[in-house]
């Protein structure tokens, strides 16, 4: 499958390598041209034990990609992953702060290209996903797309055993389109009796 990653953070370059593992074909972008040119050139900005080894596998076989053109990587995506920050906001009063997700949102709206699921991974409160949704809808009303939320559980120093053996994988979805597409994204984790919780 073919999934696009926004944000390459803790989260996003995390999720995008460990996908890649699972067998998926996963462009990473990010709008920091340095960030990008370190991860092509090998260099992991951040400490995770074996994750080097991971990216450098990983993009040598051709599963993982690093780019600053969504592109490059969203109008052939049957997955739009969203993992940029959700800083708190500077009110003081705990809220995380949307704006980076809703300009991804609008982003990743102009290059839709068929059916596509639009993946909230970031920390963000109940009711983002409908708000991302609207963004997509009044900036590409012919869009095919549905929005879903799949959290991450991940702890540093930690994260990548977290992600290949979890608990439970926790998706939010409003569509039997969009849980195939998550359950077929998963489905590594399914084989070994990983329990897929859904809500909605």
């Amino acid at each position: 499958m073919k999934i696009a990653m926004i944000g390459t953070g803790y989260v996003g370059l995390v999720t995008g390598t460990c996908f890649a593992e699972f067998g998926h074909h996963v462009t990473c972008v990010d709008k920091l041209e340095e960030k990008i040119k370190t991860l092509k050139d090998g260099e992991i900005p951040i400490y995770e034990p074996g994750l080097d080894v991971m990216v450098a596998k990983n993009a040598k076989e051709g599963r993982l990609r690093f780019t600053t053109d969504l592109t490059e990587a969203v109008p052939d995506a049957e997955a739009v992953f969203i993992a940029v920050g959700t800083p708190t906001s500077r009110r003081g009063d705990g809220y995380a702060d949307l704006t980076y997700i809703y300009a991804a949102a609008k982003e990743i709206a102009e290059f839709l290209n068929g059916y596509t699921v639009i993946v909230d991974k970031s920390t963000v409160p109940v009711g983002t996903a409908r708000q991302v949704a609207r963004i997509i809808s009044e900036t590409n009303p012919e869009a095919d797309f549905d929005v879903a939320s799949n959290p991450e559980f991940l702890r540093e120093g930690a994260a990548i055993a977290d992600f290949m053996r979890p608990d439970r994988v926790v998706i939010g979805i409003e569509s039997e389109r969009s849980e195939q597409v998550l359950r077929e994204i998963y489905q590594p984790l399914y084989l070994r009796d990983t329990p897929i919780v859904n809500t909605t």
